[in-house]
């Protein structure tokens, strides 16, 4: 039995984008949209949308091609709990993709795909309401048993869980967040191990969460919180009646427990500078029902083509006689073709004025996006007066200090020079 485990996939992140041109949509793979008019459909859309789709794209293609039994989304389809007609059409398109090529599709509840009150639809129970076969979305902490061409399979869902609910109960009015936050982790734990303890042994059975474990590593995923998130002990989740433990919520990909493997996908493409440095993909399962409980399952993280992010970090040495020309050249020694770039430069006070930001960014002209041109000016200590000081008239010392200070250029000193005469001579005729 083999399942691609997927999660986090965002759509509706557009940050760093621009409008998506013909030549865009022609360099995209054979296997984005298949049979769709490209340039009708995603002219003018952000080039952000359209990577993120792009990857979804990588990993339906992946199912269908290596004989993937069932795909499992571990949450967070959209950025928005409130997606557009066109996220929801481009994700709608890709599950439809998957069930007309008799792949089975687990869609599980994230807190970006929830409503912001209760009673409203989520963002993925359209599904199930048009009856749409082999989607099975779980939006409670419930047990599926879903029938794939290798056999059925126990999935033991917890998806994100609407605190709202437990708010409104008499025994929580008053509550604080952090006393919620105690109750509902504990109230999930207790929950899940009679979950797991409720399983058929004899049937592979896997957990699918949509939940923070603690001591995993996190990554952009807490700047785009809607709420105070809650956390659930290792001990809790990776119960040994489960085979494997398919997370979501975390966009870093990591293994936070071994038996059974506990394991976050990530997320498919890069939100920002916070996942720099992340391996992107998806893991595919593979699950051997014969075998014993407990040694059942092999995994492994499968890398997928994500938009780089790259930060070119430049220190102008203070005896530099062109800092531009430096930083140029480190641009140059970087692969920026189609990344999303940021430079950063450290440069004296003395040297600053010579940055030419626009040469800088004709050296980008390859990237997809310039995120940032910065500078972190280091102004040099002032040296001290001392005794001479006293001697000093008000304007000697406003000479000294403005010639002190290296970052002037000669017109910026004479005119502040005479401001600064200008402003002693008022106080003076005060006196």
């Amino acid at each position: 039995m083999r399942i691609l485990h997927l999660a986090d996939i965002h759509i509706g992140v557009e940050n760093y984008g621009r409008p998506a041109t013909e030549a865009d949509l022609e360099a995209m793979p054979e296997y984005f949209a298949p049979g769709v008019d490209r340039k009708r459909t995603y002219l003018g859309l952000s080039t952000r949308l359209l990577d993120f789709l792009v990857a979804l794209d990588e990993a339906v293609e992946y199912a269908t091609q290596n004989d993937v039994d069932l795909v499992l989304f571990a949450g967070d389809a959209y950025k928005s709990r409130d997606p557009s007609q066109t996220h929801q059409r481009e994700f709608a398109r890709r599950i439809a993709t998957l069930v007309n090529r008799d792949i089975p599709v687990f869609l599980l509840t994230g807190n970006h795909d929830i409503a912001h009150s209760l009673g409203r639809a989520t963002a993925l129970e359209i599904f199930p309401t048009l009856g749409v076969r082999q989607v099975h979305v779980a939006e409670r902490m419930e047990t599926f048993t879903v029938e794939t061409r290798s056999g059925p399979l126990q999935i033991v869902a917890l998806p994100w869980i609407r605190r709202g609910a437990l708010l409104q109960r008499d025994e929580h009015r008053g509550a604080t967040i952090e006393e919620i936050a105690r109750y509902v982790e504990k109230d999930l734990t207790e929950r899940l191990l009679e979950q797991a303890q409720a399983l058929d042994s004899t049937i592979p059975a896997i957990l699918a969460a949509h939940v923070t474990v603690a001591g995993a590593v996190t990554s952009s995923e807490r700047s785009m919180m809607l709420g105070r998130d809650y956390s659930l002990q290792r001990s809790s989740v990776g119960l040994p009646a489960f085979d494997y433990v398919a997370l979501g919520h975390i966009h870093k990909h990591q293994q936070v427990g071994d038996h059974p493997p506990v394991v976050y996908p990530g997320s498919l493409q890069r939100v920002d500078f916070s996942e720099e440095g992340d391996d992107k993909g998806f893991c595919l399962v593979d699950i051997d029902p014969a075998a014993p409980v407990g040694e059942r399952v092999q995994w492994a993280h499968i890398p997928i083509k994500a938009r780089i992010f790259l930060t070119i970090d430049v220190k102008v040495p203070d005896d530099e006689e062109d800092p531009t020309a430096l930083v140029v050249h480190e641009v140059n020694r970087k692969y920026v073709t189609d990344a999303v770039v940021r430079v950063h430069i450290t440069i004296s006070s003395t040297l600053a004025s010579r940055i030419n930001e626009k040469l800088i960014r004709e050296a980008l002209s390859e990237a997809h996006s310039i995120a940032a041109v910065s500078k972190e000016v280091i102004h040099d200590r002032m040296p001290r007066l001392g005794s001479a000081a006293q001697s000093m008239s008000p304007q000697q010392a406003l000479e000294w200090y403005l010639g002190s200070r290296g970052d002037l250029d000669e017109k910026a000193t004479r005119q502040a020079l005479a401001w600064g005469t200008d402003l002693v001579t008022e106080e003076m005729a005060r006196e």
